[in-house]
């Protein structure tokens, strides 16, 4: 438990970076018409926004279970442990939601460019606030119609950031699972990946840096809890002997 709590929260400090960096910096957003690269953390952001967050944890499983080489019945209970755990933020997160109930970036903008009230635009239903969006932003030219169409579609609360804990609780499981495996390129990707849709949050407007800092906490309480019951009811974490040959040329080619 011990070493698996030193992974994830190595894990988790370093995905606090960035969000804890532009949370001091004092940095304030602003709608960016700039273009390409904004258009690629959309892209980013679009590998967690449903349906396609469901394919990304098909394909995050399935990767998980063949560098862990768990036989059949392990393999299911550690599918389980692993969406259990992603499935269990995703519920956080609506709860707290629910309670803190704070706007998101662009309704405050919305409210200061247009006028609308942030509270009745909170009190409609999802699909009056969709309305709401649509209606405010079809004659301005400068926002990108894929922006515009993503904030009609994301127009719930801020805290926390549900696409954080879904991209910051794969990484951390990556790494609490893998990193005995040494799969380092795996470890390294999906935290860059994490990283880039953490970001993506805020610069689409849809989220404050203490939202994307409460989503990471939160993702590091659960990891560490799934990762340590995958390793009492799966099978140690530790290298088989059979694997230390394949590992050690993985660590020499790095």
């Amino acid at each position: 438990m011990v070493k698996i709590a030193q992974r994830t929260t190595l894990g988790m400090l370093l995905l606090l970076i960035m969000p804890l960096g532009v949370w001091i910096s004092g940095w304030q957003w602003q709608p960016d018409q700039s273009g390409a690269f904004l258009r690629v953390l959309f892209w980013m952001t679009e590998t967690v926004t449903r349906p396609w967050g469901t394919l990304t944890s098909i394909i995050l499983s399935a990767w998980v279970l063949w560098c862990l080489r768990f036989r059949f019945k392990p393999a299911l209970l550690l599918i389980i442990f692993m969406n259990g755990a992603i499935l269990a933020g995703q519920y956080t997160k609506s709860f707290i939601k629910e309670q803190v109930q704070e706007p998101r970036p662009y309704v405050v903008w919305l409210e200061k460019r247009h006028g609308i009230s942030e509270t009745q635009f909170y009190q409609l239903n999802r699909q009056g606030r969709s309305e709401m969006v649509s209606t405010l932003l079809a004659n301005d030219t400068q926002l990108p119609t894929w922006l515009k169409r993503h904030w009609a579609f994301e127009t719930g609360f801020a805290f926390p950031s549900g696409h954080t804990l879904f991209a910051a609780s794969w990484a951390l499981l990556v790494i609490g699972l893998l990193w005995p495996r040494r799969r380092i390129i795996t470890v390294l990707v999906l935290f860059a990946w994490a990283t880039m849709v953490m970001g993506s949050r805020l610069l689409l407007g849809m989220h404050w840096p203490r939202d994307l800092v409460a989503a990471t906490l939160i993702s590091w309480a659960l990891v560490t809890c799934a990762t340590w019951l995958a390793q009492r009811f799966c099978g140690p974490l530790t290298v088989p002997r059979d694997e230390q040959q394949e590992i050690a040329q993985r660590d020499d080619a790095l």
